[in-house]
Formats: structure tokens, C-alpha cells, sequence
């Protein structure tokens, strides 16, 4: 009889209808009940990845408890502990949990790990839950995967300029959420999910030259194509909604013939909406435009989508990227210089540029101008909110726009994770108002365009260590809370601030 190896992930939550995803360890039919709704599916296999992916319809507007049976046998709950639910229906308001950037090696109390703790213990849920990127470490393998690796005859050392195959892909993304109340937790409260580089490979799509320099190993086709079906398979099915996904090409190829197939340009943003509150999740990685001396973060259809979607009748807006679009105004100016003259000289500057990891919003071409620019344009939302991860450091920072208030940066990085003390020095420094001025200066030495925008951080100083933060829509009003673990696994707060 198969066994259920993976989930169930409560992914896309809309009206009446609830999307559920699932792994086993060979093939099998999958029924879930939820009071009188029920679905049954045979899983369809990738790789071999066994994947059930199931969409309960006529739910009622209320939480409902659902069980999960493999080939006749119920399996989820597992015994002793609490059910899992359903909670559909239209609302007004919304809550909405985020973070990024979670490893697997031990960084203190993991904050994903605790926020399940607490929610086992009867606080409060979101109405979704928000993961922007490097939810597995595809460069940066744990011990126990290696070993597991080396069980399966593959080397035990795990070199950087190796390939690596869907099946390890789909071993790291089993680690990342096989853990008890982490699990519980993502059956319980639906999830949207981002990549960020660490899914790829540490950096990727940085730079044209680092592109360059990839493609030249002869690893890397096998290791791009392996790590954006896996991801694909293993986070973003699950971010569309059925109607979405049927008009999908992945998955109308996956249907016709069984193969995973990702075209050029596919699009992997996407958007949603919590009551008035419209959220759009945005790719900075995959579709960059790297080409010089026209550097952008993705392409021009994608920013006329962007557009389209945002200019939407919300109470507010949230943009979620797995890179922060407002950094500390010393590193953003930085950035923005380091660009240049990259472009200018290239050679040792664009190998620094690369080493020390310039590659956010000010450092790619003139996006940070372009994604400003529409965000100043927006006049119906009451807030905007763009958050962000990647930076291992977590803050609010608010913004002032001509023509435009109630718009903030929330960096919410990491779930678990930790950066050096040298690190850990720059970014701090990089909010001095000292070294904000100069470096401004710089810029515009460098013939760089002043900005139109200024922003001052509220979290002062940037906090540093595992967290996770909540936003809370509720009609013209809007806060978040940035929520830091302990030693004894507890939270406290970093901060909470009103948005709107």
C-alpha cells in the first residue's frame, strides 16, 4: 500500500474551492473528505515524485475539518493530533503571515517551527501564509542529505560545481516540511510561495557574466532544468487556481504526455486577492533581463502586467518579492554605483560586484526607478506594502513619495537562518545617516538620476535573527507586526506599526 511521504499543503484557497497537494512513495488514489465535499485523484508521477493534487469544491463558508485517505486508507490526520481545516468563503478582511530564507542546518529556534508551536496551542491564524524564497538550499546541503546522497551512490562531499537531479531537489524539499507542527501548519493554513536563488543555485541570474560563466560548466542544463521542474512541482502548481492552472502550458504538456516542460518566458508571477486586499507575488529571478546595457528585473510584458494588476479597486496593495525593493540607503546607493561602473569597466569591478552579492532592485539596470514610478502612480490603494527576504535581516521602512503616503518596505529575513558579524556590521552601517548622504553624492557623480523617493527605517536597529511578520487588513485600516523567536522558543516583538 503507498504511504503519504509529503503534506498535505492547503495551497490556494478561493470562495467555495480549496486546492490540497500531496506526495506519496509510488502511485496511489487519493481521496479528501470535508464534511459532505469530497475529491478522489490518482497521483500523476514526475521523476519519481508521486504528486496528488486534488481541488475540493462546494465548501462551506465556515472552518471544516478534512481527512485524507491513500488507496482506501485514512492517513492524515495522523493520531493524535488535531484535525486539520478548511476555512473558505469571502471575507473583507485578511491576515497575512510571510517570510523567507529557511535552512535546515540549526540557527537557533526556527520561526516557522515556532509559529506552528503556537498555533498548535490555539493563537490565532492567517489567512495565508506568505514563503519569498530559499525555502530549500539547493547549494548548501545539510548532513544528513548528504549521507543520504552518498546511500544512494552519490559522493558524500558535496562540491559546488556539481549537477544535481530532480530527485535531490524533491529530498530537500521533503526535509524542508516534514518536521511535526510545521507540517500540521501548512495543512492548516493556506500558502503561496516565491523562489528566490537558493532554489537554483546561490546568485542565479545575478549578472549577465555570471550567466556566462554557468553556462560554460557542463553541469549546468541539467541542474537549471532539474531545479525549476522541481520547483514548479513542488511550489508554484499549487499557487494557481484551478482555472489558472488549466489554461496553464506546463500543465496542459503534463497532462498530454506526462512531461514537465518549462517554455521560455514562462511567467511565474502571480496575484491574488484577501477580501479588499490585493496581493501580487513577483519573479526576480527567473525572467531577468541581463542583456546590456538594458538591464531590467524581468521583462517589459512582465512590467505591463504589473501594471494592469496593481492599478486594481483594493483597499490595499501588497508586492511581494523575494528581494527587498527598499535597502538600507547607504548599500542601495551602492549598489546603484557599483552597477555602472560594472557596465563601464567590467572585469574586476563586475567580479567584486558579484563576490559581495550586488544584485537587488538599485543594482539591476533602472528597475528600482521603474518599479518606484508605478508605485507613485497607484492613488487607489489606502496602503502599499512591498516586502521582501533574501538580506538575513529584518526591518519596516517607510517611504515618502510625491503624491503618494502609506507606503513601506517590510524585509522579513530569515525564518532560520544567520549572517556573519562583519556582515552583520555593514548592513547596520548601511541605515547610518552618515554614510547616507555621501554615498548619495557618489551617485550622483556616477551620473546616476537622484531619487525620487526617500524612506527612514522604523526598526531601529534592523533586527537580526530569526523572525516572522504578520499584516493585518481590516477595512481602511493596516499594521504589521514583526515577531522575533528566543532561546526558549517563544516570540517577543521587534516591532508593530500602523500602516494605514
Amino acid at each position: 500500500m503507498a504511504k503519504l511521504i509529503l503534506g498535505p499543503l492547503l495551497r490556494r484557497v478561493t470562495d467555495h474551492q480549496a486546492v490540497l497537494w500531496m506526495t506519496t512513495d509510488e502511485p496511489a488514489t487519493v481521496t479528501v473528505y470535508a464534511g459532505s465535499a469530497s475529491v478522489t485523484s490518482p497521483t500523476f508521477e514526475v521523476e519519481g515524485s508521486h504528486v496528488a493534487h486534488l481541488v475540493l469544491t462546494d465548501l462551506p463558508e465556515r472552518p471544516t475539518p478534512y481527512q485524507v485517505q491513500v488507496d482506501g486508507v485514512e492517513v492524515w490526520p495522523e493520531p493524535g493530533w488535531p484535525p486539520s481545516m478548511i476555512t473558505a468563503g469571502q471575507r473583507a478582511d485578511a491576515t497575512l503571515a510571510f517570510g523567507s530564507c529557511r535552512e535546515q542546518r540549526p540557527f537557533g529556534v526556527d520561526a516557522l517551527e515556532a509559529y506552528a508551536r503556537r498555533a498548535l496551542k490555539g493563537a490565532p491564524l492567517p489567512d495565508l501564509l506568505a514563503l519569498i524564497g530559499d525555502q530549500i538550499y539547493a547549494d548548501e546541503l545539510p548532513e544528513e542529505t548528504q549521507r543520504w546522497l552518498a546511500a544512494r551512490d552519490r559522493p558524500g562531499h558535496y562540491p559546488p560545481d556539481q549537477v544535481v537531479r530532480f530527485p535531490e531537489y524533491a529530498h530537500l524539499y521533503r526535509k524542508a516540511w516534514s518536521q511535526p507542527q510545521v507540517r500540521w501548519l501548512l495543512s492548516t493554513v493556506p500558502t503561496v510561495m516565491i523562489f528566490d536563488d537558493h532554489e537554483i543555485m546561490d546568485d542565479w541570474n545575478s549578472s549577465a557574466s555570471w550567466l556566462a560563466d554557468i553556462q560554460t560548466r557542463p553541469w549546468w542544463e541539467e541542474r537549471i532544468r532539474a531545479g525549476l521542474t522541481s520547483y514548479w512541482i513542488y511550489q508554484h502548481l499549487g499557487n494557481m487556481t484551478p482555472q489558472e492552472l488549466a489554461a496553464d502550458p506546463v500543465w496542459q504538456r503534463l497532462q498530454s504526455d506526462g512531461k514537465v516542460e518549462i517554455p521560455p518566458g514562462y511567467r511565474w508571477s502571480y496575484r491574488l486577492d484577501l477580501g479588499r486586499t490585493r496581493m501580487i507575488v513577483l519573479d526576480c529571478r527567473a525572467n531577468r533581463v541581463l542583456d546590456e546595457p538594458v538591464r531590467r528585473m524581468f521583462p517589459q510584458s512582465e512590467w505591463d502586467w504589473l501594471a494592469q494588476e496593481a492599478d486594481a479597486d483594493c483597499d490595499h496593495l501588497v508586492l511581494a518579492c523575494s528581494l527587498p525593493w527598499l535597502l538600507a540607503p547607504a548599500i542601495h546607493h551602492a549598489q546603484a554605483v557599483m552597477e555602472v561602473a560594472s557596465r563601464r569597466y567590467g572585469g574586476v569591478v563586475e567580479k567584486l560586484r558579484r563576490r559581495i552579492d550586488l544584485e537587488h532592485w538599485s543594482a539591476v539596470g533602472h528597475s528600482f526607478g521603474e518599479l518606484t514610478t508605478l508605485i507613485q502612480g497607484l492613488q487607489k490603494p489606502r496602503s502599499i506594502s512591498v516586502l521582501g527576504g533574501d538580506v538575513h535581516h529584518s526591518y519596516v521602512a517607510e517611504a515618502t513619495l510625491p503624491g503618494r503616503d502609506n507606503v513601506y518596505q517590510i524585509t522579513c529575513s530569515p525564518l532560520n537562518n544567520d549572517v556573519s558579524g562583519v556582515m552583520k556590521f555593514g548592513l547596520r552601517a548601511g541605515w547610518w545617516r552618515g554614510l547616507s548622504g555621501p554615498g548619495s553624492i557618489v551617485a550622483r557623480l556616477a551620473r546616476i538620476p537622484k531619487d525620487t523617493i526617500k524612506w527612514k527605517v522604523l526598526t531601529k536597529p534592523p533586527y537580526f535573527g530569526n523572525a516572522i511578520a504578520t499584516l493585518s487588513f481590516r477595512g481602511d485600516e493596516a499594521t504589521v507586526l514583526l515577531e522575533c523567536t528566543d532561546a526558549q522558543g517563544d516570540f517577543r516583538k521587534v516591532i508593530q506599526h500602523r500602516l494605514a
